[in-house]
């Protein structure tokens, strides 16, 4: 027993830096917060155990019209961003571009926060959530991109855990070994859920090749978003002043960001474009339901403003070098973010499957409103993602951002 602990010792003392990186004070705002993100996961557990015990029928909005939620919309975000946290980590630490350095070790591991606060999301909506990683083993089927998904995120899970753990015990090669891998893996997984929906033809607004492309595109803004918006956080939280490498890597970051900003940009208008022109079936409805619809204000706002216009602006205003205004944008992006996955979940279920059959007792489109515990549970998936992200600035010492 003594000797598992001694090795156990030696390797949290292997991961945990004693000295280096930036000094860290628990001042009562941190503990704070740290109590508070805290409060709210446990708050959101519980919210989620009894939608299990009560049954979702009772508990949730979603429908056997609309059965997709809230809660997958999080769980898309939580997943998306991690995959972005990943390709942006790996632009300086797998593929040498020396700007990306300071940022990659954060990085990192808010890639697997991330995708463990999304791992927590989904596990409430699945109901049953303790048959999903038994149900993955005994009851494989190659066939099932939802198969493929649970199988690749573990696996890429996996790879991230151990690419952190090497890159903290300084051995790097060994580490950007399992960053090529997670890499490759997050890619394909992310494809992978891009396909989950562009493969259902019987959902127009979804179907098409260009879903694949979309969410990869998207990943990448969202992981550049997300990474000026925690290392912003952790600094100003202590009080830390951002060294020349750490300005310039942000900077580059923000760059980055921008151009997916404006290639998101791009597919958008086209997919807005195609889905008006001849009125497609199935795919019409669901524009109009955006452009001009129930969805119009989270589009017009949400998406294109909080997502598309403003960040792109203010980094090119500034040309990525003010920190301050860097961080303004990420907070739009972070939160226009949000809902693009709502709309992209909800928005394509709304057209019924009897559209175009001239039945007129029906509704044009179905309706979705998340109840309480949606929003409670969705709530605790981002408390759960800031416990982990506050956690690992204090162990890990500011990621050794200085010596990186």
């Amino acid at each position: 027993m003594e000797r598992k602990v001694g090795v156990m010792n030696n390797f949290l003392t292997g991961i945990l830096p004693q000295e280096g990186g930036l000094d860290f004070t628990a001042s009562w705002k941190y503990t704070t917060a740290v109590m508070l993100c805290g409060l709210l996961t446990l708050v959101g557990v519980a919210f989620g155990v009894h939608s299990i015990i009560a049954g979702h029928e009772h508990t949730f909005g979603v429908t056997r019209d609309v059965p997709w939620g809230v809660l997958i919309a999080a769980y898309v975000f939580f997943v998306v961003t991690s995959t972005g946290l990943c390709i942006v980590s790996s632009v300086g630490h797998v593929f040498g571009f020396k700007d990306f350095n300071p940022i990659a070790k954060r990085a990192v591991f808010l890639s697997i926060a991330t995708i463990v606060a999304g791992f927590l999301v989904i596990a409430f909506e699945i109901e049953n959530s303790w048959r999903m990683p038994v149900g993955n083993v005994i009851g494989a089927n190659p066939t099932s991109n939802i198969w493929w998904m649970g199988t690749l995120y573990g696996a890429y899970l996996f790879f991230m855990m151990i690419e952190f753990v090497m890159l903290q015990k300084e051995q790097h090669r060994t580490a950007t070994m399992f960053g090529l891998a997670g890499l490759l893996t997050g890619v394909v997984a992310h494809s992978n859920l891009g396909a989950v929906f562009g493969l259902l033809n019987a959902r127009e607004f979804w179907h098409g090749p260009y879903m694949p492309i979309y969410f990869i595109t998207s990943a990448a803004m969202s992981g550049c978003v997300a990474i000026i918006f925690f290392t912003y956080l952790a600094y100003r939280a202590n009080g830390w002043e951002f060294s020349d490498d750490m300005k310039k890597s942000l900077s580059a970051v923000a760059k980055m960001g921008a151009l997916m900003m404006a290639i998101i940009l791009f597919f958008t208008s086209w997919k807005m474009i195609a889905g008006v022109t001849g009125n497609p079936p199935g795919k019409y409805e669901a524009i109009q339901a955006i452009l001009s619809g129930p969805y119009a204000v989270n589009f017009w706002i949400g998406e294109v403003a909080l997502v598309m216009i403003i960040p792109f602006v203010l980094i090119l205003a500034v040309r990525g070098n003010n920190m301050r205004v860097l961080f303004i944008a990420s907070v739009a992006g972070m939160i226009g973010i949000f809902f693009m996955r709502y709309d992209l979940v909800i928005v394509g279920q709304l057209v019924p499957h009897y559209h175009g059959m001239g039945m007129v007792d029906y509704p044009s489109l179905f309706t979705y409103s998340p109840t309480f515990h949606e929003w409670v549970i969705t709530l605790g998936g981002f408390a759960f993602c800031g416990f982990l992200f506050l956690a690992g600035e204090r162990l890990f010492r500011g990621h050794l951002t200085v010596d990186h």
